[in-house]
């Protein structure tokens, strides 16, 4: 009997005994988990009320401009009104090219009056890069790019040839006679999208990137004074007219909002616009000596600089109106001369 108490007695003493060695390991583990725990706690992020911030940080754009906004529009008509009869001032180079005056005998055809050596610039690396475009492939451009990079290069070479005549510091002058005869020469070569054309026109573009870089060109010997009835065909120009009119012209004049937003690419159009005036007027270009068509270039080129003189003001009223004074001159020229 006692044996077999006994017996029956040390599974459960087995079993007890296996109980409390777990329970014990169990409170050692979390005690060790505890002090690990104290080991890593960290400090709690810092917590800010919303007046804490007042006067450090602004709660709109608005709480940190006194009063009115500024605007390039309210700047051109406050420049305006200190001077009204100064033209507006020449920017400077944006290299260190260095600007030489016009040659002797490059007489300044009104270009200085008409517009400044920054539109001249813009314009050129504006159109380089349209340019660059229609001399990708050979196939792209016998399948029509050839006849993008004729209106490029016509455009080109009458750009360097107004800055050739240009009183002013413009970018590449030294370069400028030069680019002209380059441009010009390929301008009337580029009729049709054979491979010879395409080889030639691909020599410009990298005479073009040689000469916005900075580099120059590996030539400059050229006549300073301006050719224009080989420098300028009157249908890709008329042709660059139509794009300024129906993009940067009237897109930037559509209401007082966009005159504000884009006064500066409206003039920039503006004076271009009046630059090609005066350009299609010029002695030894179609029709230059009839009387109706060199009046309806005059009266582009008033139509344009009085959008210049509106936006000096900043009166987008005149600004409309001297648009629609462009537009109707371009129309009424269209009917009758091509």
């Amino acid at each position: 009997m006692i044996q077999r108490h006994i017996r029956t007695l040390r599974p459960r003493h087995f079993l007890i005994t296996l109980a409390l060695f777990i329970a014990l390991a169990s409170v050692t583990t979390a005690q060790e988990k505890k002090k690990v725990a104290k080991k890593e706690k960290r400090a709690k992020p810092p917590v800010f009320k919303p007046e804490d911030l007042k006067g450090i940080i602004f709660e709109s754009p608005a709480e940190a401009i006194q009063g009115e906004r500024p605007s390039l529009f309210d700047l051109f008509a406050r420049s305006s009104d200190a001077k009204p009869a100064e033209p507006k001032a020449a920017a400077k180079p944006s290299t260190a090219d260095t600007a030489a005056p016009s040659p002797a005998g490059s007489a300044d055809s009104g270009f200085t009056q008409l517009i400044s050596p920054a539109s001249l610039e813009d314009e050129v690396k504006r159109i380089k890069l349209e340019f660059d475009n229609s001399v990708s492939t050979p196939a792209a451009f016998k399948g029509g790019d050839y006849q993008k990079a004729r209106l490029h290069l016509t455009t080109l070479a009458s750009l360097f040839a107004v800055i050739v005549e240009h009183q002013g510091e413009v970018r590449w002058k030294k370069d400028a006679a030069a680019a002209r005869d380059l441009l010009a020469r390929s301008a009337a070569n580029c009729k049709s999208g054979s491979l010879q054309v395409f080889n030639e026109t691909k020599l410009r573009r990298n005479d073009l990137d040689d000469l916005v870089s900075g580099g120059g060109l590996a030539s400059r010997e050229a006549e300073q004074t301006n050719d224009w009835s080989l420098i300028a065909d009157r249908v890709p120009l008329m042709q660059y007219g139509e794009y300024l009119v129906e993009n940067p012209i009237k897109e930037s004049s559509q209401n007082e909002g966009t005159i504000k937003a884009e006064g500066d690419k409206l003039r920039r159009a503006a004076e271009l616009t009046a630059v090609l005036g005066q350009v299609l007027k010029t002695e030894g270009l179609p029709d230059a000596d009839d009387k109706e068509y060199a009046t309806l270039c005059d009266e582009l080129i008033a139509a344009s600089v009085a959008v210049k003189r509106a936006l000096d003001r900043g009166d987008a009223a005149a600004v409309g109106t001297a648009v629609g004074g462009i537009q109707q001159a371009c129309n009424k020229c269209h009917e009758n001369y091509r």
